[in-house]
């Protein structure tokens, strides 16, 4: 696959973010603030979160191990000597913080500005003379596999290894864009040697390191301490963050993480800054190659030389990313299977119609009813506002109008919203009853029910979900499970997101003599936790699909499992429902789907693209030697682009939309143009064509 491990070379060996370390002692003002800080925030831990943790040995452990990992991801930085005096203080975390010291916090600082000195005082030795390809020497880039350095001497070998491999890379990327314009005849490209491609991929590569040092150097003491106390905050578990002033006072871009003009929520993990949702409407969400799950590298202003981000903060990353209206950004993204690839997005404003419910109907041989909704929207700010139950509602009315025969739900992708709006709809399909629990801070349960009498829609009904299905989404397929009033068909299992939290802002907790440290930045708390009627937690394993199809990105993107130190699953006591009295028979409509789908040519290139990309993603251990390299990105390139070509020429569903849509679809250029692509991609989308199938066997 093209560029297999990009990630790798962009300065995620960096990743150790730049929150970490400055080149500046820390000062007793600070190291005050910080104390300060980390009490109030221990105290509002232990007494807010849904499970507190005890300040003992275990927690000192699982502080130091996620630390470590987050100021040198890679080893590269560190050496064998450095960690074994830092491990020495591995269970003594939860004294410091009880007894206001910082010790583990400083030398950490202490002996990573030490290793950045050394590392910039031979990095451009290291790329001044070109490297020698002909070798077979191998890097592993598998952070896991990888070791500290045991001296200076092996550490510079390490990193005469790494650049090598990062000019590599470079030099690839430019043989493949050069062949492609020689085999287009392109008169105006200039065709380069060899030896000129790699004195220019050695140079960038160089370019990049200089950055790094550069905003190493602005890193203020306030931003390593943020860094270690979000660690403190992220072994309670992954929702749960230390916001510092600085992001704070950014509220709009970090906290719910939208990016002005492509329209994708981040997160910052590991020094890496992931795709954690797309904004339904957006200009990432109508271009169609930005997912969740991938890692953001490297981000161009249209045709300019690209930037790395790997080792930048979040909030400069965004002042990157984000644009005026019409102007072109050009993403380098690592995907969950390892490749890498550039995405050209057009910054534009969010389409607020493409945010809302809509439906189709399908009519291969009699009518079924599609609706599609990107999210649990609610808009509580004003009167009437727009909410996706009543919109739902509205779609089904009109959609019974036509006769349909059966129904299907799309949330895939949908990352869930608005608690009240899931219980209302849910209530759309059932008597009436209990949708979900919720039980807080001190063990205290309630019941959410739909309380309304009568089905509004009682046809046959099919959900559709997939891993990245989270929260409110996650409530309605397990509400449909429950109750037996549907099948859910998807992957083996959706996110697995079942915690609510709470931004608290720790200023309004400290004391009359401490209000000179203000502002000391906000905690964002996980107080609340959802369960199925059934009693058993949507956390870590979601709900579990009935019928099971193959994701070819399954195996490589685990949702809330991925995450360090994620809350468990466990379960309560079941709410009293009364289940739906169904006419399908489940085993015979997953037996008939598993002969659909293992004689379906689409889901076999699927299956063997999901065994593609885990082979791929395994094989971390890569050659240094160019022709070796090359050949190795040929095969995997050629190999998965054969693959993804056949995957999408499958069967053609036929599908349209309602009469009473159309007037207004045709009022305006916008609104044709993008219901076209819509309806081109439903067509063709084979899990769709599965749904339906699922819905005539349900009959």
């Amino acid at each position: 696959m093209k560029n297999r491990f990009l990630f790798f070379t962009t300065l995620a060996v960096l990743s150790v973010s730049c929150f970490m370390c400055s080149f500046l002692p820390g000062s007793k003002e600070n190291d005050d603030k910080t104390i300060v800080t980390e009490k109030i925030m221990a105290g509002v831990l232990q007494l807010g979160h849904f499970s507190p943790r005890n300040f003992d040995d275990k927690f000192s452990e699982d502080v130091f191990d996620l630390y470590l990992k987050r100021i040198d991801l890679n080893k590269k930085f560190l050496l064998k000597s450095d960690v074994e005096q830092l491990k020495t203080m591995r269970d003594k975390i939860d004294d410091q913080l009880l007894n206001d010291k910082l010790d583990f916090f400083n030398k950490s600082n202490e002996l990573l500005s030490k290793r950045y000195a050394e590392v910039e005082s031979f990095y451009k030795d290291l790329l001044k003379t070109p490297f020698e390809y002909d070798s077979d020497e191998k890097i592993e880039t598998d952070n896991k596999k990888l070791d500290y350095a045991k001296d200076a001497k092996s550490q510079k070998e390490e990193w005469r290894k790494l650049f090598k491999y990062q000019t590599l890379v470079r030099i690839g990327e430019a043989m493949e864009e050069q062949e492609k314009a020689l085999a287009k005849k392109d008169t105006i490209f200039e065709a380069k040697t060899f030896a000129q491609i790699e004195k220019e991929s050695r140079e960038k590569v160089e370019k990049n390191y200089t950055e790094f040092f550069k905003r190493l150097k602005k890193v203020t003491e306030t931003d390593r301490a943020g860094m270690y106390l979000n660690t403190i905050a992220n072994v309670f578990d992954p929702h749960t963050e230390f916001f510092p002033p600085k992001i704070k006072d950014n509220f709009d871009i970090l906290m719910s993480g939208q990016l002005e003009g492509i329209g994708a929520q981040l997160q910052e993990k590991d020094g890496t800054i992931k795709v954690s949702n797309i904004v339904p409407g957006s200009a990432s969400w109508r271009q169609g190659e930005l997912k969740a799950g991938d890692i953001i590298l490297k981000v161009a202003q249209g045709n300019q030389e690209p930037v790395d981000i790997t080792d930048m903060r979040l909030d400069d990353a965004v002042l990157l990313i984000r644009g005026k209206k019409g102007t072109e950004v050009r993403l380098s993204v690592k995907k969950p299977d390892g490749s890498v690839k550039v995405i050209s997005i057009i910054r534009d404003i969010v389409v607020l119609d493409e945010t809302y419910a809509k439906s189709l109907i399908i009519d291969n041989q009699e009518k079924i009813g599609y609706i599609k909704l990107p999210s649990f929207y609610a808009d509580f700010n004003k009167p009437g506002g727009r909410r996706c139950a009543t919109d739902v509602r509205n779609e089904i009315d009109k959609l019974k109008k036509e006769n349909i025969k059966g129904l299907i739900l799309d949330l895939r992708n949908n990352g869930g919203g608005s608690l009240q709006d899931v219980v209302e709809m849910a209530g759309l399909f059932i008597d009436k009853g209990p949708i979900v629990q919720v039980k807080n801070t001190g063990n205290f349960i309630e019941v959410l029910e739909d309380k309304n009498p009568g089905v509004f829609y009682d046809g046959p009904l099919v959900v559709m979900v997939n891993n990245i299905s989270a929260s409110a989404s996650e409530i309605m397929a397990a509400a449909i499970q429950d109750y037996n009033r549907g099948v859910i068909i998807g992957g083996e299992q959706t996110f697995g997101k079942g915690t609510v939290q709470r931004v608290l802002n720790l200023d309004d907790r400290l004391s009359y003599t401490q209000k000179s440290f203000a502002p000391i930045g906000s905690l964002k708390l996980t107080m609340q936790k959802f369960y199925r009627v059934n009693g058993g937690s949507t956390q870590l394993k979601g709900v579990e699909s009935d019928i099971v199809l193959p994701d070819k990105f399954e195996k490589l993107y685990k949702g809330e499992r991925e995450e360090d130190y994620p809350m468990p699953w466990d379960e309560i006591n079941p709410a009293a429902i009364t289940k739906w009295s169904s006419s399908f028979n489940m085993d015979e409509i997953k037996k008939n789907s598993r002969i659909r789908v293992e004689s379906n040519t689409a889901f076999k290139q699927i299956r063997e693209l999901e065994d593609t990309y885990k082979k791929q993603s395994d094989n971390t251990l890569v050659s240094l030697k160019w022709k070796t390299y090359r050949e190795e990105q040929k095969k995997n390139s050629t190999e998965t682009d054969s693959l993804e070509k056949t995957e999408k020429e499958s069967y053609q569903l036929k599908a349209f939309n309602l009469p009473v849509d159309l007037p207004v679809i045709e009022s305006d250029s916008t609104k044709k143009v993008m219901n076209e692509d819509w309806l081109k991609n439903v067509k063709k989308d084979t899990y769709i064509k599965e749904a339906v199938n699922v819905l005539k066997d349900m009959r």
